[in-house]
């Protein structure tokens, strides 16, 4: 059976990025109302190349949802179609348009929320905001809502130079008024002048995990757990999100694991 596609028309492309070529876009889907989806999840875009052939690509949503409108967070690659197709659309009436289908996946929040990491590289970023506005809305009905309960979010967010720190304003301001949500940006190739953390994003990873152990008296490794109890009854309930280069999300899983980490409390996607 044919999925059913829609019409998405751009409303708004920044450039965050120029260094990296890093653009956040707004689409808006004229023929709905709404466009209900889960934060984390993402929608697959269709597009006819120079050659007639039909390609498609997977993009994370990098937004909560917000009545017909979703928004993304995509990098041009040389050579390649669909970001590049992206980032020549015209905001100029009557807006560039790209067909869509989805929203598809199951990187989503875990319910009831619980203490999280949520840790990404790159672009890896995307459904991590939509994350945030998803525990932290500032807009729409939901605006003022503390959906978080109290929990202690990390965000861990890992790129090689500051000017590749997408979003850094919005989640600075968020940490500003929020004290369970920590902004943990680290840069791989940092210069001089870097006065925050260094090194990969699983180093930071480590030092939470470890300092929440001991808060808990607990002796890493933990004993592997019985792997049909659910991860709410455990002692150590914190979760693991995880979004990026398949190199970096094997990485940090490798990291959890050697702490005895409930696998089902390890969430993950990965990009090509």
């Amino acid at each position: 059976m044919a999925r059913e596609t829609h019409t998405a028309r751009l409303a708004s492309k920044t450039l965050i990025s120029e260094s990296a070529q890093c653009y956040h876009f707004d689409f808006v889907l004229d023929e709905l109302k709404s466009f209900p989806f889960i934060s984390g999840q993402f929608i697959s875009a269709v597009a006819t190349d120079s050659n007639g052939k039909q390609q498609t690509r997977a993009y994370s949503i990098a937004s909560a949802a917000n009545t017909n409108h979703f928004e993304l967070c995509v990098n041009r690659v040389p050579q390649g179609f669909f970001s590049n197709h992206l980032a020549d659309l015209t905001e100029l009436p009557p807006g560039g348009t790209i067909q869509v289908h989805g929203p598809h996946g199951h990187f989503v929040l875990k319910q009831p929320v619980t203490d999280s990491i949520f840790i990404s590289t790159g672009t890896g970023i995307a459904p991590m905001r939509g994350f945030a506005q998803w525990l932290f809305p500032e807009t729409g009905p939901d605006a003022g809502i503390d959906r978080s309960e109290g929990k202690e979010i990390w965000m861990v967010y890992g790129t090689r130079h500051e000017s590749e720190l997408y979003y850094r304003a919005e989640f600075e301001a968020l940490a500003e008024r929020k004290p369970n949500f920590h902004y943990l940006p680290t840069l791989s190739r940092a210069d001089d002048t870097w006065k925050g953390l260094r090194g990969y994003v699983q180093d930071h990873v480590a030092r939470i995990v470890e300092e929440r152990a001991a808060r808990l008296g607990l002796t890493l490794p933990v004993p592997p757990p019985d792997p049909n109890i659910l991860p709410s009854e455990l002692k150590f309930d914190i979760h693991a999100y995880i979004c990026g280069l398949n190199n970096m999300v094997a990485g940090v899983r490798e990291k959890l694991a050697s702490y005895g980490w409930h696998r089902k409390q390890i969430i993950f996607e990965r990009y090509d």
